[in-house]
């Protein structure tokens, strides 16, 4: 997805309702309050070399960089919201509102703007090491972070 595309889905997404009910289609997962959208995802690495794995990770580091510009030239800088403390409450059985607790598996931190009521953030991670690197994007009502 080159990075007009990218932008593109971002600002489709930022305008969809929000379902009542749980929805996945595609690589969008979609609930009460959130959407969250998979805009590019790599490969597993089930026996990779670990050069090829830091290699795929600089370059989804790199992508997201680009995208929190050219997001940073719409809105201006983002807040940085670390997913940490809320993936230690889910491992200690607390509650995690959504997006939050599906975010949290899979990004460590991500880049956030509140727009038109809404709360937009970007972000790149892996569920585990064997798993694609995604770069990810939420949208989310303005309570989500």
């Amino acid at each position: 997805m080159t990075m007009d595309e990218q932008l593109t889905a971002i600002d489709r997404l930022r305008l969809r309702a929000f379902p009542a009910e749980p929805v996945r289609s595609g690589t969008v997962e979609s609930g009460p309050g959130f959407h969250i959208a998979g805009l590019r995802v790599g490969q597993d690495f089930w026996d990779a070399d670990p050069a090829e794995v830091a290699e795929a990770e600089e370059e989804f580091e790199d992508d997201l960089t680009a995208l929190v510009q050219a997001l940073s030239l719409r809105w201006g800088p983002p807040e940085v919201l670390d997913l940490t403390p809320h993936l230690e409450r889910l491992a200690q059985g607390l509650p995690v509102r959504p997006p939050l607790d599906t975010l949290c598996g899979y990004v460590p931190r991500m880049h956030g703007w509140r727009v038109a009521g809404r709360w937009i953030g970007v972000g790149v991670g892996q569920g585990q090491a064997e798993l694609p690197f995604q770069l990810l994007v939420a949208v989310g009502d303005e309570r989500v972070a």
